[in-house]
């Protein structure tokens, strides 16, 4: 049975939303931390149902393990510091106590500084209450900080290192995006603001194939690929290639992509929710050193799978038949379906190449950070950057502008210059777009460009 393009779109579309209640409940909840034993007077009694356990410990400037505190007064009182005294207890040798509550509800807890060994100080402000609420009835974990903890500042050296390293990374990330959003644009003309959607439907597809159909990471990866690029063909069948058949100008159409992006973003806040999510794997890993570098296993594999596809595709668009064939058509449409050439099928294959990369860029990102509705949304700006610093419709432009870009939105926050301060990692991105601005004020055709006559 044949299906229409545009009946598959909405049923893509259609599917996210069913989908939606079968990954709502799918973050998995936090395992408490195991309760220590308690007694006195070498160990406080032990309180069975609902209770405060508060822990002294005192990390001793950071040489070696942090020590108990004994001895140490605390009291817990019902709704303020004022209210209600619940109980009073003295930390035992393993600078613990544990105190009864009544159940759900606001408790403050009260460490007497008076009662402190002497030498032993309290750490940052020296605040001797802590506010807690109860939400489950059972035991609930409150620690104060004892002692300061000396961090070693890391040398500029050090800092530069790491943050070239992130750089290259989240540039190559984009390069992904770019070069799809690069093909797109070079064989259609498409400005395509629905463009950072793709790179989303790419991370919550892999987070939909995890969380809620329990898919290894790397397995929900590979078919988020395979969904972006289905999702891709059906755009093009389903609605850009009926605008271009009705002679829908170039502006019309980077309209509607706009508004495409809006009904998007909306359908995945719908199905998604507003909040950021994590896969169930690769969240948080410790780094292998690899000479100056420190890398964990996930950063490794994103840097592999990034270069390893970037030159791959780029070896196919130079040698392959339907590479060359994708650059006759950006080169000159018309004079490629006079010569006999299949010019809407040719558009097709480059949709569903430029978003199955942007798709892959959007699991690479999910992996790397989280997931969230508007991630894509969040980098569009900087792929549009990469791709005009580039050069528009050139492959090799849009990978320099991406590892350009990349470089100077994490480095930028690390250096100081003339007196200045560091960029604020808030408004890191702002760096890489003057540099853009900068760059094209004296090459306007971008980095690898080529300049045009106009008029």
């Amino acid at each position: 049975m044949h299906l229409r393009p545009a009946t598959l779109l909405t049923a893509i579309l259609a599917g996210l939303i069913l989908l939606a209640p079968v990954t709502a409940n799918a973050a998995t909840t936090p395992t408490p931390s195991p309760t220590a034993s308690t007694g006195t007077p070498e160990k406080n009694p032990v309180v069975k149902g609902p209770n405060i356990t508060v822990t002294l410990k005192d990390v001793k400037g950071g040489k070696g393990e942090p020590v108990p505190v004994p001895g140490v007064k605390l009291t817990v009182h019902k709704d303020s510091k004022t209210g209600e005294e619940l109980g009073t207890q003295t930390t035992d040798q393993a600078g613990r106590v544990s105190i009864g509550i009544p159940g759900n509800g606001t408790y403050v807890v009260e460490l007497d500084p008076k009662t402190l060994p002497e030498g032993v100080k309290l750490s940052g402000n020296g605040e001797t209450t802590k506010t807690v609420q109860v939400k489950i009835a059972a035991a609930t974990f409150v620690q104060f900080q004892i002692g300061a903890v000396v961090v070693k500042e890391a040398s500029f050296g050090s800092k530069l290192i790491d943050a070239s390293t992130s750089g290259l990374k989240y540039g190559l990330i984009i390069a992904l995006a770019a070069l799809g959003l690069s093909l797109i644009f070079g064989t259609t003309g498409l400005t395509n603001f629905a463009h950072g959607e793709l790179i989303t439907f790419g991370g919550i597809m892999t987070y939909m194939f995890n969380r809620g159909l329990g898919l290894p990471v790397i397995a929900a990866g590979a078919l988020a690929v395979l969904a972006s690029a289905l999702f891709g063909f059906a755009q093009d069948r389903g609605m850009w290639r009926p605008l271009r058949n009705r002679g829908t100008g170039l502006i019309a159409m980077m309209i509607v992509s706009i508004g495409f992006a809006l009904l998007l973003r909306s359908v995945f806040q719908y199905t998604f929710g507003g909040s950021t999510k994590t896969l169930s794997q690769y969240v948080a890993q410790g780094r292998s050193d690899y000479g100056p570098i420190a890398l964990s296993d996930k950063e490794v594999a994103i840097f592999a799978i990034s270069i390893v596809t970037l030159v791959v595709t780029c070896i196919a668009l130079m040698r392959t038949r339907l590479g060359k064939a994708m650059r006759a058509v950006s080169d000159n449409p018309a004079l490629s379906a006079s010569s006999g050439m299949r010019v809407d099928g040719v558009i097709s294959s480059v949709w569903i190449l430029g978003t199955a990369l942007t798709g892959l860029s959007g699991v690479l990102l999910a992996i790397n950070q989280q997931v969230n509705f508007q991630m894509g949304f969040k980098v569009l700006l900087l792929v549009f950057a990469a791709v005009t610093l580039g050069g528009l419709g050139t492959i090799w432009g849009a990978l320099l502008g991406s590892l350009v870009i990349g470089l100077m939105v994490e480095v930028a926050p690390v250096i100081t210059l003339w007196g200045w301060h560091p960029v604020p990692a808030s408004i890191k991105d702002v760096g890489a777009l003057v540099v853009m601005i900068l760059i094209l004020l004296v090459r306007p055709q971008g980095l690898l460009g080529r300049a045009q006559r106009i008029g």
